[in-house]
């Protein structure tokens, strides 16, 4: 239940935000006035080109401004000329110019020559606009030679690609040899050693054999040579030493 409201309650309670109660497990909310259905969102197009049916009915296009001197703008009497053809007509004095001036009339129109083009003058042959692409011949386009020529690049690429990682995974998977490993391939041979008989003793041999054959004998004392690693005693005969 919403706790009773002290005073009167203004509409600015309603719009702003700092005057709204949060309601309980709903988020805030903002209190801002939104404009009616007929408000027209955006900037208004100023431009004033007829619309659809204007595009439908005709097609307008860009229309370049006159050049200077081609009737644009108005042409001025040239002095020059007109003084030129009165001294060749054998005219000398100012009142035979006068009359020479009223009954000719040379016009030439202004042009406006910027700083650029007196220091660079264009020639009168030069073509505006950037030169066209060579064409590229037919059968090269109908035999998809580009096509041929990009998946040989690809592949090729793909194959240098490969084989790199190869490398690297080998030079990887290579270990280094350390002074243990090198210890351990030329390790020395065992040198047997004898207990030291009296010499009468030396050539007499066993007066007892308890194994069958020479073989039994070889594979018993094989057996007990890898055995004894593990257990006490000199002569490896006794307890395990590994549990």
């Amino acid at each position: 239940m919403e706790p009773p409201r002290i005073g009167v309650v203004r509409e600015s309670m309603l719009s702003n935000p700092l005057l709204m109660r949060d309601e309980l497990g709903k988020s805030s909310k903002r209190g801002f006035r939104m404009p009616g259905p007929d408000f027209v969102y955006g900037k208004p197009y100023i431009v004033r080109d007829g619309g659809v049916p204007e595009v439908l009915t005709k097609w307008n296009y860009a229309t370049s401004a006159p050049r200077p001197g081609s009737g644009g703008q108005k042409a001025l009497q040239d002095f020059v000329a007109l003084n030129r053809e009165a001294v060749k007509s054998g005219l000398v004095t100012a009142q035979e110019h006068y009359h020479y001036r009223a009954l000719h009339d040379y016009k030439y129109n202004p042009v406006k020559v910027g700083p650029w083009m007196k220091h660079h003058p264009l020639p009168a042959d030069m073509t505006y606009g950037l030169p066209s692409q060579v064409g590229d011949p037919i059968y090269s386009l109908m035999e998809h030679r580009y096509q041929h020529d990009w998946l040989k690049e690809q592949l090729a690429s793909q194959e240098a690609r490969q084989v790199k990682q190869q490398m690297k995974k080998a030079k990887q998977q290579k270990i280094k040899e350390t002074r243990t490993t090198h210890l351990r391939k030329s390790l020395p041979g065992e040198e047997q050693t004898t207990f030291w008989q009296m010499p009468r003793f030396q050539k007499v041999g066993p007066h007892l054999s308890t194994f069958r054959d020479p073989e039994e004998r070889r594979k018993a004392f094989l057996a007990h040579s890898s055995d004894s690693t593990t257990r006490f005693g000199y002569l490896g005969q006794g307890i395990h030493t590994i549990s």
